[in-house]
């Protein structure tokens, strides 16, 4: 695996900022939000200049039930290839459930949702990226998320879950430190620890990023800065292992790019006091060489460049696997974003807490693929779109979702000011068609027409 270096997470708000930054080797772009043909200016620019771009997945849904979706891996491996990438990411999470398994409605999460740690989770996980593997012309690292909520029955803990992933399908591990901290503080689980059972050696590169507490929950929320917590875990980490790539994550309230040069600047002070500590203990080349000694008797790939199969390896039938994660899945999918009954052993708080996170999460995310409806709806559009969200599920992404938003609320009546139940009706007629309703020839003629008869 070649060495990475410093890198940020790339988004268009900061873009300009990122060009300017000094120090900066790599950075990380969400996939789901690069056009292959229409790249960005600015990630051409850094490319030219010799800056590594990395395709960060969202949506492939790896921990979930269902096999991966092909048209969803295409277009992974098309982004990849688009942008010259050494590797492409996602995480170790489920994304949607139901359907075809569990004879129900598909119903989306719009986020990142744990996967139990079972021996079926496991088999289904290991199968699926396998399958990733094969369609990626470029190899494959998956990321720990953080989580709100607990599974109960869960047979490994974290550091023996991803230990045992990478052991059976030689996939790297990217490992996100502000995560490890998230899952203390939600699921009291100790950070040490999962870095000690880690296979470290297996690390593609590391996530940094910020978080905030309220009423004894840690939101990762990737809007605040690093807290010094999450600093120390990534001390830990380098004691241990020399990473090829280090990252810091921001997406939302971004700051001067002043204060995210001194985030940078705190993150590799962590990492040469953590490679201080490692030295002087000789903890790291130890751990590093136990590991993959591990590796090797089980007959393990180690590294990325490892020889790749073009078919995924054979595994056992994990259709009955499937099945029983199918069901665990959709049943407290469906308690999260459908009020049915709470499964039996979760938390209700928590998992109410988990709820209110993402019906908020999709308030704002539609806010953004939709800005014009609250520019319409002003104040009203957050409470409005709440009580929509509380009894209409996600089934088809955040623009379909914006698009189901607008006509249930015009079906509803609303919204009662006259002029803006205008703009709404016009803005879902607009997208709701196979095409912009403003480009279709009688539209066009109408509006022609009607500027001659005004003299316009």
């Amino acid at each position: 695996m070649e060495r990475l270096g410093t890198g940020i997470g790339w988004r268009p708000e900061i873009a300009d900022a990122v060009e300017r930054m000094p120090g900066i080797d790599w950075v990380e772009a969400v996939a789901e939000n690069v056009c292959p043909g229409h790249l960005p200016d600015s990630l051409l620019r850094l490319r030219e200049r010799g800056v590594t771009v990395i395709p960060h997945g969202v949506s492939l849904g790896l921990g979930g039930a269902d096999r991966p979706d092909g048209s969803r891996l295409t277009a992974l491996a098309e982004r990849a290839e688009a942008l010259g990438a050494p590797l492409v990411t996602e995480h170790i999470a489920f994304v949607r459930a139901g359907g075809p398994l569990t004879a129900s409605p598909l119903l989306e999460a719009g986020h990142l949702l744990p996967v139990p740690r079972t021996r079926d989770a496991l088999d289904v996980l290991c199968e699926n990226i396998r399958i990733a593997q094969a369609a990626l012309p470029v190899p494959l690292a998956v990321e720990n998320i953080a989580a709100l909520l607990a599974w109960p029955g869960e047979e490994m803990t974290e550091g023996q879950f991803l230990y045992d992933l990478a052991d059976r399908t030689g996939v790297r591990l990217l490992i996100d430190v502000a995560n490890l901290h998230t899952n203390h503080v939600n699921r009291g689980e100790d950070p040490a620890k999962a870095l000690a059972e880690l296979p470290v050696e297996a690390i593609a590169y590391v996530h940094v990023a910020g978080g905030v507490e309220r009423d004894g929950v840690w939101h990762d929320t990737h809007a605040h800065p690093v807290p010094a917590t999450v600093l120390d875990i990534l001390t830990d980490l380098a004691s241990r292992v020399s990473p090829p790539g280090v990252l810091l994550e921001r997406d939302d309230n971004f700051p001067e790019p002043a204060e995210l040069e001194r985030e940078l600047e705190a993150i590799q002070g962590a990492l040469t006091k953590g490679w201080a500590r490692g030295t002087t203990s000789g903890a790291a080349s130890l751990h590093a060489k136990t590991k993959t000694e591990a590796l090797r008797a089980a007959g393990s790939p180690e590294t990325a460049d490892a020889p790749r199969t073009t078919q995924p390896v054979p595994t056992p039938d994990t259709d009955p696997a499937r099945q029983r994660l199918a069901l665990a899945e959709t049943t407290l999918l469906s308690a999260l974003v459908a009020g049915t009954l709470v499964p039996d052993g979760f938390d209700r708080v928590r998992l109410g807490v988990q709820a209110r996170a993402l019906g908020v999460k999709r308030a704002d995310v539609v806010a953004k693929v939709a800005p014009e409806l609250p520019e319409i709806l002003g104040e009203s559009y957050r409470s409005a779109f709440l009580a929509y969200a509380h009894s209409h599920p996600m089934t088809g992404g955040y623009r379909r979702d914006a698009l189901d938003f607008a006509g249930q609320l015009l079906l509803s009546g609303g919204p009662e000011d006259a002029e803006a139940r205008r703009d709404v009706r016009e803005w879902w007629l607009e997208r709701s068609g196979p095409v912009p309703r403003s480009t279709r020839p009688a539209v066009r003629l109408a509006r022609a027409t009607r500027r001659v008869l005004l003299g316009r």
